[in-house]
């Protein structure tokens, strides 16, 4: 058992990384009595993350929610964000059923807006103490757990003392290299870049994705009128690619079913990407830390649901720990549950993540569901809710989503 009264704390709670994760966590944490210390490496308070998809998915709209940011976000210009995807047996568009309620969203909106935007509430929040210029240099360890960290900081190293250390800095976490959680990888058998556009218009005003199988694409309109367009093409066609990074660029997009019109759209952005980005799993608790979005998992990006799962985690962590957090209850077993919810709700999602990045063709499960809900308005919901991260993969494959997929196909094959 936890024993929080073993030794003197600055804090209850430092956490690492006050981007998306780590300023949530912060807040949410500060408004149930935790005393937190938010570092972040850079001095900056306006940095950002530069390569992301920049969508939040709608299973984290109730995070935004409860952290008070939906008026800023639409103040700021966010974008609601609608989709639409492409597919080889023609557009799979999820429409609200026509007595039902709007389909859930969430927001497109640049990593240049939002992590000014939330670091920012963070650092009014009562009880949170934003440290820029602080980078985790190392881990206190008492007794075989963690007990603080050591940064290096303008005017030299510190060490901060806390019962709890939250790694919220990143698929190459230095607290979960300190703490020796080791990460497993698989890789990823796409490259991608991306670039930002104005005016260039979408199809129906809203998000496409292109399903090339096994090249993927997608266009996001986001605030201030900037559209982020992506391309991930198969690696085997990385050496062509980049002996003409932009000509290739806009030859892929040129390409594509109902082509956004590249040629004619002003790009405001250098072309940008990776060319090796695996997927990443750790364990994410550890004797004394947690880690909360990429840092515990780190998925494919052209899902997009590294934001939304960011929020989540600072969300779950935050109802598992605040208690025993301020040293009224028992610290393990609180970061024992986090570990439990974060398993359950996106080891699924990450396992089905991995098998895709293996850049193969659908598999015949996925032809029967992609193929009827390019046909059919209720499995075209269905696989929003799945996209949306509102559903598990349990759900979206269930035998009666099986069953009606198949009913459809069968009736379409009839016709």
């Amino acid at each position: 058992m936890t024993r929080p009264e073993s030794a003197g704390h600055d804090y209850d709670v430092v956490i690492s990384g006050a981007s998306l994760a780590g300023s949530a966590a912060a807040i949410l944490l500060a408004r149930r009595g935790v005393r937190v210390a938010l570092l972040e490496r850079r001095s900056d308070p306006q940095a950002y993350k530069v390569l992301c998809t920049h969508a939040i998915t709608a299973n984290a709209y109730p995070v935004l929610d409860e952290l008070g940011l939906i008026p800023d976000l639409e103040k700021a210009g966010a974008v609601r964000n609608e989709a639409r995807w492409y597919t080889r047996w023609g557009w799979i568009v999820p429409k609200a059923a026509p007595a039902g309620p709007e389909l859930p969203y969430a927001y497109n909106i640049r990593r240049s807006t939002l992590d000014p935007l939330i670091r920012a509430h963070a650092a009014r929040t009562p009880g949170v103490d934003l440290l820029l210029g602080h980078q985790v240099t190392g881990l206190v360890r008492e007794a075989g757990r963690t007990v603080g960290v050591r940064a290096a900081t303008p005017q030299g190293e510190r060490e901060i003392r806390a019962r709890l250390v939250v790694g919220a800095d990143g698929k190459d976490s230095a607290v979960a290299k300190f703490a020796g959680v080791p990460a497993r990888s698989f890789e990823n058998g796409r490259f991608g870049y991306l670039a930002h556009f104005r005016n260039l218009p979408l199809h129906g005003g809203i998000g496409q994705t292109w399903f090339l199988e096994p090249d993927m694409a997608y266009a996001f309109p986001n605030d201030d009128g900037v559209t982020v367009l992506a391309v991930l093409p198969d690696k085997k066609r990385l050496p062509a690619f980049r002996e003409d990074l932009e000509g290739s660029f806009l030859e892929f997009v040129r390409a594509l079913p109902e082509a956004p019109p590249v040629d004619s759209a002003e790009r405001v952005s250098k072309i940008i990407g990776t060319i090796d980005y695996p997927l990443h799993s750790r364990k994410p608790t550890a004797p004394g830390v947690a880690l909360i979005g990429d840092a515990a998992l780190t998925s494919d990006p052209l899902w997009g649901v590294g934001c939304g799962w960011a929020l989540q985690s600072a969300q779950w962590l935050t109802e598992a720990v605040a208690s025993a957090a301020t040293g009224t209850g028992d610290l393990d077993r609180a970061l024992a549950a986090y570990a439990r919810t974060h398993g359950r709700r996106l080891r699924g999602h990450q396992q089905l993540a991995v098998d895709f990045a293996k850049v193969r063709p659908f598999n015949p499960m996925e032809r029967l569901i992609f193929s009827a809900a390019a046909r059919d308005a209720s499995l075209a919901r269905h696989m929003y809710l799945f996209a949306s991260r509102l559903i598990g993969p349990l759900r979206f494959l269930s035998p009666v989503a099986v069953a009606k997929a198949a009913a459809v196909n069968f009736r379409h094959r009839g016709a």
